[in-house]
């Protein structure tokens, strides 16, 4: 079946489609909730309750989006939400083994050995600098540079424009360079 297939038989209450769905999306929702809120128990609740949404919300998807725009759409307003209960608009937790910026992502480098240690080192000191994004920052930043959303879905998963997802992610990407100067420089 095709994903339509699938979302078509999952909104007439065919459980074994919404178990596809959710098995097809859980990681991908539980990876992006956690590199935006830095917790692994927020990350759980946050992708139950996206689970929740989409389930109750199934109905009104319309098809004129990929179903994991609607998807990051849904944890991005759950992230925040979570955020602002916060109070202090921030997610406090880094767990530097399970980095932001994994193997993946610096490839080129470890393969040093000589910078292996220089590595973990920048990667520390940008994990705590995304931490230091403020929620709205962080989320462009994420779908754009680590998830490789184009701007286009951005603004569509974000309710954004364009305009205003490049003007974000241009201040997220000044703030973490500042950062990492002053990071560097101490």
């Amino acid at each position: 079946m095709t994903e339509t297939e699938i979302i078509e038989s999952a909104k007439s209450g065919d459980r074994s489609a919404l178990t596809v769905l959710v098995k097809k999306y859980e990681q991908t929702i539980y990876n992006f909730s956690y590199k935006i809120c830095r917790n692994r128990e927020k990350a759980e609740n946050i992708m139950q309750e996206t689970f929740i949404s989409m389930i109750r919300g199934l109905a009104n998807f319309d098809g004129n989006s990929k179903l994991s725009t609607w998807l990051y759409r849904i944890v991005t307003n759950h992230c925040l939400m979570e955020a602002r209960k916060n109070g202090k608009y921030e997610f406090v937790e880094i767990e530097t083994e399970d980095s932001l910026f994994n193997e993946k992502y610096l490839s080129d480098t470890r393969a040093l050995p000589q910078k292996d240690y220089e590595t973990k080192e920048l990667r520390a000191l940008l994990d705590a600098a995304i931490v230091k994004l403020e929620p709205k920052y962080r989320l462009v930043f994420i779908l754009r540079d680590v998830e490789q959303q184009s701007a286009e879905e951005t603004a569509e998963i974000t309710g954004l424009s364009v305009a205003a997802i490049k003007s974000r992610l241009h201040r997220a990407r000044a703030f973490l360079r500042n950062e990492l100067v002053k990071a560097m420089n101490k």
